[in-house]
């Protein structure tokens, strides 16, 4: 297979070194009479869930850290580009990342990393979590998840899903579905998010799995359809999609979720002091209201747990990609 959003290693090693011939200036920004920055990589675009989430807490993460914070996009060969430069950065506090359920799917996709996922970064906290949507074109014959599992079951191989790319969450997330299914269906993987569901909309393909936040503008102008919430619970942004699990199916559950890390050897100090702040700036009104407009759940873990929390979302995924007989690259 191919690795996250397309990318084979050739590409990864020349796009990391790349980055490491041409350092990016770091300051092109105004600085507090303190001269405090705080830069926050993003291995994902400008537009993206984890881009949206941590600029609607920037300036409440700024107030909170007292200093100015700083978001550079640092996309490329599925995230690896941008967490490999926050790997290599100093442990001093000033150098921080919000990454999601890819940093820990890396190992199990990929034969080579830059990095480790886990020993090379520092948790400080997975703040929340972003509900996945399981969605059908609008014709599609079947609307809820009874119909759809007996429709899949009835016809196996005659239905195919996209996904933003081999390896990628929105692709496991589907292949959990299947799992907890007992069903089958063609995979399709397209470059990146946006073509995957305009070829869902348009019916050039059955089904797929998005995050809530990304495909609730179409479910509501009704070019989708949603099947199910993969969540425990109904989401408060989009309350009338039922669960898997209250449709009879609970063992469907997949939720994408964003954490806040730096390097690793982060003094025990910075990581308190960071991790007060993101307690802070999240339970501020402006940053509540623009996560569920966003669709995201805040609940934030201690360092401690969302250290344990990688280590368990890695062994996970490890298996579902074991499971589904995909091939690292």
């Amino acid at each position: 297979m191919k690795s996250l959003d397309q990318f084979s290693r050739r590409q990864i090693m020349a796009a990391v070194g790349a980055l490491v011939a041409s350092p990016i200036p770091t300051r092109l920004f105004a600085q507090t009479a303190n001269d405090k920055t705080i830069k926050f990589i993003l291995p994902v675009g400008a537009g993206s869930g984890v881009d949206g989430i941590t600029r609607a807490a920037q300036a409440a993460l700024g107030k909170a850290l007292q200093a100015v914070v700083v978001i550079e996009n640092q996309p490329g060969a599925g995230g690896v580009v941008g967490t490999n430069a926050l790997t290599k950065s100093a442990p001093d506090g000033l150098t921080l990342s919000m990454v999601s359920n890819n940093h820990v799917i890396y190992p199990s996709v990929l034969k080579s990393l830059p990095f480790d996922p886990i020993k090379d970064i520092t948790p400080i906290a997975v703040v929340g979590s972003t509900p996945m949507v399981l969605v059908v074109n609008a014709k599609f014959p079947a609307k809820t998840m009874k119909e759809f599992v007996a429709l899949l079951k009835a016809n196996p191989g005659k239905y195919n899903y996209a996904s933003s790319g081999n390896g990628t969450i929105l692709h496991l997330a589907a292949e959990l579905m299947k799992d907890a299914t007992g069903t089958f269906a063609t995979h399709i993987p397209y470059r990146g998010f946006g073509p995957m569901m305009a070829d869902i909309i348009g019916g050039q393909v059955d089904f797929g799995v998005g995050a809530l936040p990304a495909v609730i503008g179409q479910i509501k102008s009704g070019n989708l359809h949603a099947i199910c919430i993969a969540s425990p619970q109904r989401a408060l942004a989009a309350p009338d999609i039922p669960t898997a699990v209250e449709q009879g199916f609970p063992k469907y559950l997949v939720e994408g979720w964003f954490a806040a890390v730096g390097p690793a050897k982060m003094s025990a100090d910075n990581v308190r002091r960071v991790h007060a702040a993101i307690v802070t700036a999240f339970a501020t009104d402006e940053v509540k209201a623009a996560m569920a407009r966003q669709g995201n759940t805040i609940n934030i873990q201690s360092p401690e747990a969302s250290s344990a929390f990688f280590q368990s979302e890695l062994n996970k995924y490890a298996m579902v990609v074991k499971k589904a007989g995909i091939k690292p690259d």
